[in-house]
């Protein structure tokens, strides 16, 4: 079991991370093997997570993020579906980091052509 890093800011939404300093990071090979022992015994959740020694509510977020990607939940997104959706909001990002700087640089050379210009003396 691995610590997760203190919480930092997303620079795109400006929320903290879902890793906390106090939570850990299950390996996949337990996240699958997790999750596919509740959807095959039928198994209550909470038996399953005290048996493998996890925590009842990741394995239920786990669950309902493997029905949202074989396609058995609406009211998520599929997992291809948030990282399309992280990868937009990063270039959202991007694009309008790119815009601000365009202004700025379009305000500058607006002054220069506002000036009024003077012959040099000879």
């Amino acid at each position: 079991m691995t610590w997760a890093s203190p919480k930092t800011l997303d620079p795109i939404d400006n929320r903290a991370s879902a890793l906390t300093p106090w939570s850990c990071k299950y390996p996949d090979e337990l996240r699958e093997r997790a999750v596919r022992e509740v959807r095959t015994t039928g198994r209550p959740i909470a038996h399953v997570a005290k048996d493998l020694g996890i925590q009842k509510e990741a394995l239920r977020g786990w669950v309902r993020q493997d029905e949202a990607d074989t396609g058995e939940r609406d009211d998520r997104l599929t997992t291809a579906e948030h990282e399309e959706l992280k990868q937009l909001r990063k270039e959202v990002a991007e694009l309008r980091r790119a815009n601000e700087i365009l202004k700025a640089a379009s305000a500058l050379f607006a002054q220069e052509l506002d000036r009024p210009r003077t012959r040099p003396t000879r």
